[in-house]
């Protein structure tokens, strides 16, 4: 599985850059290429709403502005899966993440008639670093999941972080990466916290079967 890393922060050595490179090498381990990308690298303007709201975007597909953003679209289409990494501010993405989301909603979330989307049932981990006050991870997580419900990706798990919970929710992140690489039959396919839940509830009901067995009939 090809995975697309994107992140969204200027600090090369912050919280949101760690959860990045966890999220690498949690793909690598998982024996599959990983791409890392940090959209603060890219020219990305902020959609024009041309004419009278809608432009190229409702009807090609493609946006008119001359930046970065095809570029983009074009490695949202070759990649397998997705982690989307941004720093919060203000209890939502960072300002670049959200340029780039708003005209890709445009021009993905507007195809209809069976036009696939270019995250069409693609799997996608989103994880909000918190990394100051430690506050709004999970209100940037719940904008974070209308991007992925709106352009038909498939949630695989969101992780919040704090400077608090980073050496556990690091942890968290590669062995999702691990998880999400290697091939997974439909009922395994849960945020990997809900997949230990499963396996300690199996667990223990097999020790319950074992407890209520009757005793044999020796007669």
């Amino acid at each position: 599985m090809k995975v697309l890393v994107v992140t969204s922060s200027a600090n090369k050595d912050g919280l949101t850059a760690t959860c990045g490179e966890a999220a690498r090498q949690g793909t690598v381990d998982g024996r599959s290429p990983a791409r890392v990308i940090n959209l603060n690298e890219f020219k990305i303007e902020r959609c024009r709403v041309c004419k009278n709201g809608w432009g190229n975007c409702l009807t090609k597909h493609r946006c008119v502005i001359e930046d970065d953003f095809a570029k983009l679209q074009d490695m949202f289409n070759e990649a397998e899966g997705f982690v989307w990494v941004t720093p919060v501010y203000f209890g939502e993405p960072s300002e670049p993440m959200k340029a780039f989301f708003d005209r890709l909603r445009r021009c993905e979330a507007t195809k209809t008639d069976g036009d696939r989307t270019v995250l069409q049932d693609k799997p996608v981990i989103c994880i909000a670093a918190a990394g100051g006050s430690g506050n709004g991870a999970v209100q940037c997580l719940g904008i974070m999941e209308r991007w992925v419900k709106q352009l038909r990706a498939t949630f695989v798990d969101y992780v919040p972080i704090t400077q608090r919970t980073r050496e556990y929710q690091l942890e968290t992140i590669h062995d999702s990466l691990v998880a999400l690489c290697k091939p997974q039959p439909v009922s395994a396919q849960m945020p990997l916290s809900a997949q230990k839940g499963e396996r300690s509830r199996s667990r223990s009901n097999r020790r319950i079967g074992r407890r209520r067995r009757p005793p044999r009939n020796r007669n």
